[in-house]
């Protein structure tokens, strides 16, 4: 049989590289190599896995002879180990990449950190806390940067602005604007007015950009271009003026045929008044002004209103100052003058007389070959008054005057008071275009709706043509006289240019000082004596306030803290009682609340109808507050010689009479070393034991003061008498310089 050949063969996954069967060739046939398994964690250095072979046949004589190894098998070897640290380096990479992108997602564990599946591992929470912590304070850094750079705003800047405001539109803190001012030597407060002119440069000092802003003028200058389209002619506004008691009203009257006389106080008229006449369906339209010297803007504002003048001079009583006054007030506003020579009925009248009068004043009739027309009437009986008219008429067409029926109106405020049912009421002229019901207006810082429109006749009208007077209702507030009246498109241009006017109106408010040595160190200070002015009309009490400015004292001064026109109301008396002002009611009553709040607090309300007598009241009243004239006059001295106790009188001076007199009950002074210790009355007076009632000079006796007795030797007793004469204010500035 044939022997069966056995193989032997090694169970295992294993690998044996060609070197390892070359030294099987070597060696024996009943040699075996075993080689050794790698480590479950290799190493990272490279190892040579050199196997050693295991003889049966021990044979120690074996491992003496050494290994062969070619150059083949060493760079086989070679390249093994450098793709092994290729693949090793590309796993790495990968989960690094993973890791930063991606957090892990399932818990590390033991197993899962030994078969190596979960080999990069993600930022904790902490770090990246830290991280953005730290990104945030980089970008907070980046924004205080940005946040500290000064900024630069457009500052709008009006004609007067205050520093708070001023401040608020620069975003500026208002003591840095004061503190700069104050290193120019200017004293201001947060509430004082400035001019553009300084808000300009306070803001580029600051670093802004100013803008004036568009005055109200420039405004309202757009508004009053009236297109030289559509003209008319339009009915003439004459003014009647004159001195006191001439007859402009009786004249007013009698072409109305009406009684105005009637209702104005002491026959005195202390209104402005507007009518409108029809003659022969020719319109006039007439105003009435006051004659009185308080009255002097009143005539001023009819004459700047006004296309005529009629100047009504009375033919028994001469050319008077104020016809003086209206002359100028005419001639300033270069208005043609028709003279009215009037009462030419009564017997002493001279009319030849006022004409040589006028001529004095360049008015020179046509009868002398002048230009001014002079008619002689009489309101009693009527006499030439048709002759008066045409006149009017002829100036009037020579005027040739004319205005836009179309557009917007336009007039000026004659008078304005409250009503107590119906409100703010404004008295206006039209003196261009056609005002209509629900029209816009502003009326100087005033601003409304047309809610009714009243004619002179107390008739609602829906229009009103130029050269009307009208009563307006659906202002927002009482309006000033002589203010002009704007018509605008909407409520919303009414309010900006109303606030516009608010804004310049500051001008006059807080005026800044210049600091001076001499405004540092004097304190003169005057007494005052505070005034509330309550009155039906702003014209009067426009017209009080101005004459109670004139009265003037070294003293004592009239402060008007308050003047505004309608009833006397609780608001009014509480400030009277908290400034410890006199309250006058002018042609006005004070309501109930008012009338019973001012028997509480003691407060007394001072109602008059006729302006002499409130400037009078003021003048007493400012008489009152004077300290009386007090003049001394010595009568006698005496020295004291010696002192004495007398029981149940106490000390008495033993003195010596050296001049004059001591009389009994005088006023006495205690002289010491030159200076008064003591100022009263003597008490009484002994001669040789008994009292007397006055000594003379050179004799000795005993005297005794009301209330001192702490008499030393050479001490000198004066006695005078006091004479105290009160002070009054009389002396008031004249309106008019004649």
């Amino acid at each position: 049989m044939e022997k069966k050949k056995t193989k032997l063969t090694l169970s295992g996954n294993i690998k044996k590289s060609i070197s390892n069967i070359e030294k099987a060739k070597s060696q024996g046939k009943n040699s075996v190599f075993i080689e050794k398994k790698n480590n479950k964690f290799p190493s990272r250095k490279t190892t040579n896995h050199s196997t050693r072979p295991i003889n049966k046949n021990t044979n120690p004589g074996l491992d003496k002879h050494p290994i062969k190894s070619n150059d083949y098998e060493k760079r086989k070897l070679a390249e093994q180990r450098a793709t092994r640290r290729l693949k090793d380096d590309e796993d790495k990479k990968e989960t690094k990449g993973k890791s930063g992108l991606k957090r892990r997602e399932l818990k590390l564990t033991i197993s899962r950190a030994l078969s190596g599946e979960d080999e990069g591992r993600a930022r904790s929470l902490a770090a990246l806390k830290r991280a953005k912590q730290k990104e945030n304070r980089v970008t907070q850094k980046d924004q205080l940067i940005d946040r500290l750079k000064p900024v630069k705003r457009e500052v709008n800047i009006p004609e007067v602005i205050t520093i708070r405001e001023l401040a608020n539109r620069m975003a500026e803190q208002s003591s840095n604007i004061i503190k700069h001012l104050m290193g120019m030597g200017v004293t201001a407060t947060i509430n004082h007015s400035i001019d553009s002119d300084t808000a300009e440069y306070l803001v580029k000092e600051f670093g802004h950009i100013p803008i004036k802003e568009q005055k109200a003028d420039e405004i309202i200058k757009k508004i009053k271009d009236v297109k030289s389209e559509n003209l008319k002619l339009r009915p003439a506004i004459v003014t009647v003026m004159g001195h006191v008691d001439h007859g402009k009203t009786s004249l007013l009257d009698v072409l109305r045929s009406a009684n105005v006389v009637s209702g104005e106080f002491g026959g005195i008229t202390q209104h402005v008044g507007a009518y409108q006449i029809n003659h022969k369906s020719k319109k006039i339209t007439f105003i009435d002004t006051p004659g009185h010297a308080a009255f002097t803007e009143m005539r001023a504002r009819g004459s700047k209103l006004t296309d005529i003048v009629v100047l009504v001079v009375a033919a028994d009583d001469g050319v008077k100052p104020q016809t003086v006054e209206s002359i100028k007030h005419a001639k300033a506003a270069k208005v043609p003058i028709v003279v009215a020579i009037n009462k030419c009925d009564l017997p002493e009248a001279d009319p030849q007389k006022i004409k040589n009068q006028l001529l004095e004043h360049e008015l020179i009739s046509e009868e002398l070959s002048g230009d001014t027309l002079m008619v002689e009437i009489s309101t009693k009986t009527k006499k030439n008054l048709d002759k008066l008219i045409e006149s009017i008429l002829l100036q009037a067409e020579l005027l040739d005057l004319k205005t836009d029926f179309e557009s917007k109106a336009n007039g000026v405020v004659l008078e304005s008071k409250i009503d107590i049912g119906r409100g703010p009421i404004a008295n206006v002229i039209i003196t261009s275009g056609t005002l209509k019901k629900g029209d816009y207006f502003v009326s100087g810082l005033q601003s409304g709706k047309v809610r009714a429109i009243i004619n002179d006749l107390g008739k609602n009208v829906d229009e009103a043509k130029p050269s009307s007077p009208i009563e307006i209702l659906g202002i927002n507030g009482a309006a000033k006289a002589g203010d002009d009246f704007l018509v605008l498109n909407s409520e919303k241009e009414a309010k900006s240019l109303c606030n516009v006017r608010i804004q310049e109106f500051k001008v006059g408010k807080n005026p800044l000082k210049f600091v001076t040595q001499e405004s540092a160190f004097t304190d003169k200070v005057s007494k005052e004596l505070n005034i509330i002015i309550k009155s039906d009309v702003h014209g009067s009490s426009e017209a009080i306030k101005s004459a109670i400015i004139q009265i003037k004292h070294d003293e004592i001064k009239p402060k008007i803290i308050l003047s505004d026109i309608g009833m006397i109301t609780e608001t009014d008396v509480s400030l009277a009682k908290a400034s410890s002002a006199v309250l006058i009611a002018f042609n006005v009553k004070p309501t109930k609340e008012a009338k019973k709040l001012a028997e509480q607090e003691k407060i007394t309300i001072s109602s008059y109808n006729i302006i002499y007598e409130v400037l009078d009241f003021i003048k007493n009243k400012m008489s009152g507050l004077l300290s009386p004239d007090v003049q001394e006059q010595i009568i006698g001295s005496a020295e004291i010689l010696e002192i004495f106790k007398v029981s149940k009188v106490g000390k008495v001076a033993g003195s010596k009479v050296i001049e004059g007199e001591i009389t009994n009950n005088s006023d006495a002074r205690v002289i010491r070393d030159g200076a008064i210790i003591y100022n009263g009355k003597i008490g009484s007076i002994f001669r040789e034991k008994n009292q007397a009632k006055q000594v003379s000079a050179g004799l000795e006796c005993g005297i005794t003061l009301k209330d001192f007795s702490d008499f030393q030797k050479n001490d000198i007793i004066e006695a005078y008498n006091s004479k105290v004469t009160e002070r009054r204010v009389w002396e008031v500035k004249k309106l008019v310089d004649l």
